[in-house]
Parts: C-alpha cells; sequence; structure tokens
C-alpha cells in the first residue's frame, strides 16, 4: 500500500483538495485499496477547521464529499508512516524539512514534481482563484498516481 501525505499551510485549501481528488481517482480507477490519502498543515492556524468553502465548491461540484475533514497539523513522526509526502509550495517544503529535522529517505515532494510543470501550487486562501489551484493539483495528482502505479 502506498501511503501518502498532501501538505499545505493550513490544510484547508490545497492539501485536502488533493487529498480527496486523488481518492477520488484512485476509486476510479479501480486500485483505491493500494493507496492510503490522507492531508496535514504546516501550521496551527487552522487545525480543526473544516475545508475552505472555495475548494468545497469544486469538491462539490465534482460529487466529491469532505463534509467530515478537519484540518489536522502535521507531526513529526508522520515522516516515518508514509512514503510520500507532498508539499504544495516551496515555502511548506521548507516547514516540513524543519518538521521532519530534514529528508534522509527522499520522501519529500513538491506536488508540481510530478507534472511538466514546475513551481509551486498557487494558495486560494490568497489568490482567491481556486480554478487555477484546481487544474494544477489535478494535473500533480494525475502525475503522482502514474509515476507510483508504473513503480
Amino acid at each position: 500500500m502506498f501511503k501518502i501525505m498532501f501538505v499545505c499551510h493550513g490544510n484547508i485549501c490545497r492539501s485536502p483538495m488533493a487529498e480527496f481528488i486523488m481518492k477520488d481517482v484512485v476509486k476510479k480507477r479501480g486500485v483505491a485499496d493500494k493507496f492510503y490519502i490522507v492531508s496535514s498543515a504546516t501550521s496551527y492556524e487552522e487545525i480543526g477547521s473544516g475545508v475552505h468553502y472555495g475548494t468545497r465548491k469544486i469538491l462539490d461540484r465534482l460529487n466529491i464529499d469532505c463534509s467530515k475533514k478537519r484540518a489536522i497539523k502535521l507531526l513529526k513522526e508522520d515522516y516515518d508512516k508514509y512514503d510520500y509526502i507532498i508539499g504544495m509550495d516551496e515555502i511548506n517544503i521548507r516547514n516540513m524539512n524543519r518538521i521532519f529535522g530534514g529528508d534522509p529517505d527522499n520522501k519529500i515532494y513538491k506536488l508540481l514534481d510530478f507534472t511538466s510543470l514546475s513551481g509551486d501550487v498557487a494558495d486560494p486562501w490568497y489568490t482567491g482563484d481556486f480554478e487555477s489551484t484546481y487544474r494544477d493539483v489535478v494535473n500533480g495528482v494525475e502525475g503522482l498516481i502514474n509515476t507510483i502505479l508504473k513503480a
């Protein structure tokens, strides 16, 4: 089983979007039993909060239920629990390395590393552009799944 943790700053926009889209894609591909997928935050600011309405709106449109999701904090011990720990931007990567004390097993990636794109998944909390974030997340999730299933 492949264990994947998606990570962003608050765990209310980008990382839950990636979590629930990936869960939906692996289910539709018939490989959900090969994956354990969750998401978390590098900060404490939103812990316990539900998914942001902008992300919920997109997931609702896709008939993906995220109503039970609450923001949780990334913990040092998570490093040993997951095979892939996927941050949304360079700041997330820096914070993940700080929380874990480094990345000796090369488990930390940016989501767009699995695409032909480069850079960061923009934070819609600041941009207000959930659709662009959605497009990047879908591209990253598809690339991640394809990479894992080829391995």
